[in-house]
């Protein structure tokens, strides 16, 4: 059958967080600043699709849109980050041919104004962190700055932060853009919502304002058929430019259509305001999230006396220990059995293998990027202990059953080394 409908892809995730601004805004009590984020599929016009997860016509994205107000542009939390490097590589850098980084500090950035804005700063150095977190040294990231004609029409400045790969070189998986209120107030003067935040002042003001209102009865009088095109067109004019012409002219062009005093009334209002409207701006840090599960499994890939170890972070491991008895006899799969029960019910995600040589069973785990094996031995029969392994030195520890669950937490949280989980062996 053949189908009729138009369907459009979207580009990012973004939109929809700015038309839902309102209701975001309120979730967030009405204070400024506040985060969104969304995680979706985008779809955009790929022209060659031929480069693995690197080249996708639909991908993952995840878009976090920082509303902010622009008359309080600094960012209080600058000094977490004062101990980052920044590897950049800057528009004018890049227009004198230039492609060498140059490392400075967020703050250093800022100040001598390769980013112009210290909350595009922070998220930089924390998009720095997280891929660090990731498995990518600080030497193979750099960020490097959109020249006027590649930015995005919303962009007043942009960078992509890049990471040098092995099968492809220098690869984009994250762009930061100071957004300003682009979005919000394009969506504002074509939907006519009110999508802006308020800030309650410290002293009352008193204000004049400019009130312009349509005649209606004389505008369907003189208009006819197209009164109603000419209300709309009214209810998107510019209310300071439409008065300020009638009042100076004595008419106005709204497209197609002039109107006169006769159309519209003008008068000056006194009111007083106790809050002051504003259109929030955006930094928005944009991640690729196909292209961080790709950088994330190529630099955790490496080989070690001819054998793979994917040395994933332990703390995104898929499985994060295996439970292996010695033997398949003697008593020791039915208590790494109960090991593995204990582990399971206590949320970890475990695998239980007793297939095969001990030293199969480890190179399974290191090749499938578990962090941690657990071995039941004659040992732990006798005094409840078992030697845990370490994936990528091969160091092993010894340490008693129930204390496994705190410290395997602690560990894959990061918040100990692997040294501190027992007696070496």
């Amino acid at each position: 059958m053949r189908q009729e409908a138009v369907g459009y892809g979207r580009p990012e995730a973004a939109q929809g967080i700015f038309v839902e601004f309102r209701r975001l805004y309120e979730q967030a009590r009405k204070r400024l600043p506040f985060a969104v984020v969304q995680i979706g599929r985008a779809l955009r016009n790929e022209i060659s699709p031929r480069q693995g997860p690197i080249r996708l016509r639909e991908f993952t994205i995840i878009d976090y849109e920082f509303f902010f107000d622009p008359e309080e542009p600094g960012c209080p939390r600058l000094s977490e980050v004062e101990d980052e490097v920044l590897r950049l590589i800057p528009a004018e850098l890049r227009r004198r041919g230039i492609e060498e980084p140059i490392e400075v500090s967020p703050r250093e950035a800022v100040e001598k104004g390769h980013i112009i804005m210290e909350w595009m700063a922070y998220f930089m150095a924390l998009a720095k962190r997280l891929l660090e977190a990731l498995g990518v040294p600080g030497e193979k990231q750099r960020f490097i700055e959109k020249l006027e004609w590649e930015r995005a029409h919303y962009s007043v400045q942009g960078y992509d932060q890049e990471v040098l790969t092995e099968r492809w070189g220098w690869v984009e998986v994250s762009g930061h853009n100071y957004r300003t209120d682009y979005d919000l107030g394009r969506h504002i003067k074509w939907s006519g919502a009110d999508l802006t935040a308020y800030k309650e002042l410290e002293e009352p003001r008193v204000v004049e304002e400019l009130v312009v209102k349509p005649r209606v009865d004389r505008i369907k009088a003189d208009f006819g058929p197209d009164a109603p095109d000419v209300l709309r067109l009214l209810s998107r004019a510019g209310e300071k430019e439409l008065a300020r012409a009638i009042e100076e002219e004595g008419r106005f062009s709204l497209g197609p259509y002039e109107l006169t005093r006769e159309h519209v009334s003008v008068s000056r209002v006194k009111r007083t305001i106790k809050v002051r409207r504003l259109v929030p701006h955006v930094v928005e840090p944009s991640f690729g999230l196909d292209r961080l599960v790709y950088v994330a499994l190529e630099h955790a890939y490496t080989v070690k006396d001819g054998r793979i170890v994917l040395k994933l972070p332990r703390d995104i491991a898929p499985v994060q220990a295996a439970v292996l008895p010695l033997l398949a006899r003697d008593g020791l799969p039915e208590k790494a059995r109960a090991i593995y029960d204990m582990l399971v019910s206590e949320g970890f995600d475990v695998e239980y293998d007793e297939a095969g040589s001990i030293g199969r069973r480890y190179a399974r785990c290191d090749e499938v990027g578990i962090p941690i094996a657990i071995t039941v031995d004659h040992r732990t029969l006798e005094d409840n202990t078992v030697t845990l392994r370490d994936r990528d030195t091969w160091r092993q520890v010894r340490t008693p059953v129930e204390r496994l669950p705190s410290l395997l937490r602690d560990y894959l949280r990061r918040r100990i080394d692997f040294e501190e989980l027992g007696e070496p062996v």
